[in-house]
């Protein structure tokens, strides 16, 4: 059976564990390999899995995942094998699955169509980087009819009263991006986000997950001391790049790891600190 995206995240939250959402792109480089990977970073950890659809104007996305996508789109990716995909996956597992792309795809694709299709493959959420919370409601009513939660975004650039307006319509979990730059690990100072993320938490009591930026164990563990869960993307690709499934079962692992530590989590116990 499927798991609920929003209580998986509450009852990591309860028992102390850290979420770890894992980021891929769909058909790179190939669709064989996505599928490999995603059940790969399952066994080794990850409680979400969060799939690019490739688009070929990614704004919000850096170098890494730009060439992904670029690359999966030549290799032959479309939005089919992308629902396709998803339903491979869900024969295979039921890790809460989210999916990321861009509006102009959605509405190109057919926005009901789109939305119902991936909800029937088996997705948990959907995440649209370039809707602003003012367009949200193009997509709302249909995500909330397929049972889809449409997950919002905040930044260390949004005001007080757009963080609670996002944080009240919030679903599944708020995506609190790191930095004002694209995807792309590098060396962030989480403070930044971290009062967001606290002007946030007074008004919803939706999980909170820092993505952009974080690329290693170290990185999720800094993230993590301000968030319920850490999101990784364009490290996950870089190791998919030059060491295959392998690597990215090697990483995922070692975050995996180093977050329960800072957690204090341990398995016997749910909490020891």
């Amino acid at each position: 059976m499927m798991v609920n995206l929003e209580e998986k995240l509450q009852g990591l939250k309860a028992s102390g564990k850290k979420g770890l959402i894992v980021y891929i792109t769909a058909g790179y480089p190939d669709y064989r390999a996505t599928l490999e990977a995603v059940l790969a970073m399952e066994k080794e950890g990850a409680d979400v899995v969060e799939i690019g659809i490739p688009f070929s104007d990614p704004i919000a996305d850096g170098p890494v995942i730009q060439k992904a996508a670029t690359l999966a789109l030549k290799a032959g990716a479309t939005t089919i094998k992308s629902i396709q995909l998803i339903k491979e996956i869900r024969k295979q597992s039921a890790i809460p699955l989210v999916v990321m792309t861009y509006v102009n795809s959605i509405i190109g694709y057919g926005m009901e169509k789109f939305i119902a299709a991936f909800a029937e493959a088996g997705i948990n959420g959907l995440i649209v980087p370039d809707l602003p919370i003012e367009e949200s409601p193009l997509l709302e009513n249909i995500c909330n009819k397929e049972g889809v939660s449409l997950i919002q975004l905040i930044a260390p650039t949004s005001t007080t009263n757009r963080i609670h307006n996002i944080s009240q319509k919030a679903q599944g979990f708020l995506y609190c991006v790191s930095n004002t730059g694209v995807t792309g690990v590098r060396n962030i100072d989480y403070s930044q986000i971290g009062s967001v993320i606290a002007t946030a938490r007074q008004a919803t009591e939706i999980p909170m997950a820092i993505g952009f930026g974080i690329g290693s164990p170290e990185g999720a563990a800094g993230a993590a001391q301000y968030a319920d869960a850490v999101i990784v993307g364009s490290a996950i690709l870089e190791k998919l790049t030059t060491e295959g499934v392998t690597g990215v079962r090697t990483l995922v692992r070692s975050i995996r790891k180093r977050l329960d530590e800072e957690s204090g989590y341990c398995e016997d116990s749910s909490k020891s600190k």
